[in-house]
Parts: structure tokens; C-alpha cells; sequence
């Protein structure tokens, strides 16, 4: 629908569909080292080579958003947009980070759920992403959209319930701080998501 009127030598939607793959491939990746229960060197690797990589074309967007004069939506939502997408690889880059300085290693379930409410928002993500060159697939969207809002919900359960046991059932309190601090950044990764949602229906309400 609006690629007749965009510049050919960038596509926007093709950069956030390239994007938001190294999105899933961090959520992915992230779910097989809590399931894992340890983070080795070679994977803390991987997830820096991932997050580097979304990096990059975050920047690309930006740049090219800063240089072309038409744009398929709002210049502030492909902004928005670019760098909410950034922000979720960045967090999970993070935990990881952190499990691995923590010397976390062992296999947390409450991860494991964390791990999976995750996939399932980022997959949502990207199905959004993915199908937001044509706003006839508004429904698919939408849809996408309301699924992460609901995971993000059950994220803050989650981190709740997380924190109630952690609380009432570890002794040690430097292991309380590392797991707290693991089990909030990992909520914040759906709240991100949710935050992502909300920049995409703004782009929905203004091209309808």
C-alpha cells in the first residue's frame, strides 16, 4: 500500500522485519540457557553478537530515518518503534549478562516461566512487525498486540508470586538482591513488549 510512494533504495519495513528477527533469535536463545540453568562463555557471546547485530540496524532505521523526507507512518513512531525494538534485546542481553557475573547456575523455574512468556511476546512482536507493511492485515496486528498485553499481565503475577517465595523461602540475602534483581529485568522485557504494542497501535488508530 505505501510502497509506491517510498524511496527504493531503503525499506523500512524490510529493516524492522530484520530487526525484529534478532529479537527472536535473543528471546529464543535466552529461553535454551534458563532451561539450561547456566550461562558458558560461547552463549554470553552469542547474546552480545545478537544484541550487536539489532544494534546495527536499529541504527540503520534512525540514520535513514534522519535522511529521507517520506516515510511509510509517522517519523516519530518509526523512531519509537526502532528503539523499543532495541530496548528488548538490550534487557535480555542484560539478564544474561547478569546470570553469568551472578554464577547463577542453576535451573530456575520461575526463568523457565519468565523464559517462556517471553518467546511467546517477542513471537507476537514479530508477527505485528511482520505484517504491518499492509494495514489489511489491521485484524492480525491487532490481535498480535492484544496478546502481548496480555502476557505482560501474567509477567507481573509472575514476578509477584516470584518474589513472595523468594522472599519467605531464601535465606541468603546476597542471593535475594541477585534473583530479584534477575526476576524484575525479566518482567521488564514484557513490559517493553507492551510498550512496543502500544507503539504500534498508535500507528494502527493513525493509518486507519
Amino acid at each position: 500500500m505505501f510502497r509506491k510512494f517510498l524511496p527504493h533504495d531503503f525499506d523500512f519495513f524490510d529493516f524492522f522485519n530484520k530487526e525484529v528477527d534478532y529479537v527472536v533469535q535473543a528471546a529464543k536463545l535466552f529461553n535454551e540457557i534458563v532451561k539450561k540453568g547456566e550461562v558458558d562463555q560461547e552463549t554470553r557471546e552469542k547474546m552480545r553478537t545478537i544484541e550487536h547485530e539489532g544494534d546495527k540496524i536499529a541504527y540503520q532505521i534512525i540514520d535513514h530515518l534522519n535522511k529521507t523526507f517520506i516515510t511509510p507512518f509517522d517519523r516519530e513512531d518509526i523512531h519509537a518503534l526502532a528503539k523499543k525494538l532495541d530496548d528488548v534485546n538490550d534487557m535480555l542481553n542484560t539478564i544474561v549478562s547478569r546470570l553469568r557475573i551472578y554464577k547463577i547456575k542453576n535451573v530456575d523455574e520461575i526463568l523457565i516461566e519468565f523464559g517462556k512468556l517471553i518467546e511467546e511476546s517477542v513471537n507476537s512482536l514479530a508477527c505485528a512487525i511482520n505484517h504491518l507493511n499492509n494495514m489489511k492485515n489491521a485484524n492480525i496486528i491487532l490481535s498480535s498486540c492484544l496478546n502481548m498485553n496480555r502476557l505482560e499481565s501474567e509477567a507481573d503475577k509472575l514476578r509477584d508470586r516470584a518474589l513472595e517465595d523468594l522472599l519467605s523461602k531464601e535465606k541468603d540475602p546476597i542471593e535475594v538482591i541477585k534473583r530479584k534483581e534477575i526476576y524484575q529485568d525479566a518482567e521488564t522485557v514484557l513490559d517493553i513488549c507492551k510498550a512496543t504494542a502500544h507503539v504500534i497501535e498508535s500507528i494502527l488508530v493513525k493509518q486507519a
